[in-house]
């Protein structure tokens, strides 16, 4: 029920702004507020739509399926702009927002068949308890997800998994910009730049959700889909702290967000196969939105800190490459933790 009723809020919102830009042609206050709404709920509803797909699907089949699925959403990136550029003409900005919040509406009528096609398909020596409980509401405070994080080490190792990513996302991103800008002077150069590792990054996404991501989870086990990257991010900032040209960080830079893509988003997802339903969501989202933000907020002031103390760029890479090291062990812990775990109201 969570999903579609958020499912139908976003819709709602975007036919009341739709409603709003029609009577106010100049909306830029209320342009800003939709900014800000549609990127917070954009992550809320990321965070939600994998934990109804952490319920209704066992830890060895979000192993076979996470990654095709994934690649669902890496396509939907693709086509999504591609589509709004071809119509926009047409329909106008008002348009745009009536026809997402109509995919919205067909996004609930498809999750619907989709749970209604799991309940026909759910183990008979499970599917009895298994729907009572999935029909029954959460309740309990909605805030239970810091309680839930601070007394299981294992949900405290995925949050700190989290920060983990954010410390070396932010270190990367902020040395590529200001790289970019010493290497490229025209900012139609910078903008190329950008736009061709984007694309070199999302095609190696979408082939290795597709065909190897399932096959590494399975064959190998979630923990490869987490330390993969971090170890070579370890080996990648040492490079960079040793010879710290724009080549060394392109390379890092589309290591980086093809793996987080194609093997850390999945594995992180499966880690909470084996948890709880009140897991699934409160601490799920916890960590998803409140933990991942406040990390990236906070590593940033940390990045401004060390440039203002005149650190230079090799020094800040050795200490990220340290980062990633324990970011590598802790992702070790948790793959193994995970696998010796017994899973919660599903059957194999």
């Amino acid at each position: 029920i969570l999903l579609p009723c958020i499912y139908g809020f976003m819709a709602a919102g975007y036919v009341a702004t739709a409603l709003v830009f029609q009577s106010h042609t100049e909306g830029a206050a209320f342009a800003k507020v939709f900014y800000v709404w549609i990127s917070v709920m954009n992550v809320m509803l990321v965070s939600v739509f994998w934990s109804f797909m952490l319920e209704i699907l066992s830890s060895g089949q979000s192993k076979r399926l996470f990654g095709p699925i994934f690649a669902g959403g890496t396509a939907g990136a693709f086509i999504g702009p591609f589509i709004t550029g071809r119509i926009v003409l047409e329909v106008g900005n008002i348009g745009v927002l009536y026809l997402g919040a109509a995919m919205f509406v067909v996004a609930i009528v498809l999750q619907r068949y989709l749970f209604t096609v799991w309940r026909r398909t759910a183990p008979a020596a499970s599917e009895a308890m298994a729907v009572n409980d999935r029909e029954r509401a959460l309740g309990g405070n909605p805030f239970a997800g810091f309680a839930l994080v601070f007394r299981s080490p294992y949900l405290a190792g995925i949050a700190l998994f989290i920060v983990g990513i954010s410390a070396i996302n932010t270190f990367l991103y902020f040395e590529q910009l200001q790289l970019v800008e010493d290497q490229f002077e025209e900012l139609a150069k910078r903008t190329q730049v950008f736009a061709n590792l984007d694309a070199i990054v999302q095609g190696l996404v979408i082939i290795t959700q597709l065909f190897l991501t399932g096959f590494i989870a399975t064959r190998f086990g979630v923990t490869v889909l987490l330390v993969l990257v971090p170890i070579v991010m370890v080996f990648g900032l040492g490079v960079y702290a040793v010879s710290d040209t724009f080549i060394v960080l392109a390379i890092a830079m589309v290591v980086r967000r093809w793996g987080e893509y194609a093997l850390i988003r999945p594995g992180r997802e499966m880690l909470f196969s084996k948890v709880d339903r009140e897991s699934k969501y409160k601490a799920k989202s916890l960590c998803d939105v409140a933990v991942y933000r406040v990390a990236d907020a906070g590593f940033a002031q940390v990045k401004k800190l060390l440039d203002a103390l005149n650190m230079s760029g090799g020094a800040q890479a050795l200490i990220a490459a340290g980062v990633a090291a324990l970011w590598a062990f802790n992702g070790w812990w948790l793959g193994r933790r995970h696998e010796k775990m017994k899973e919660i109201g599903k059957g194999e």
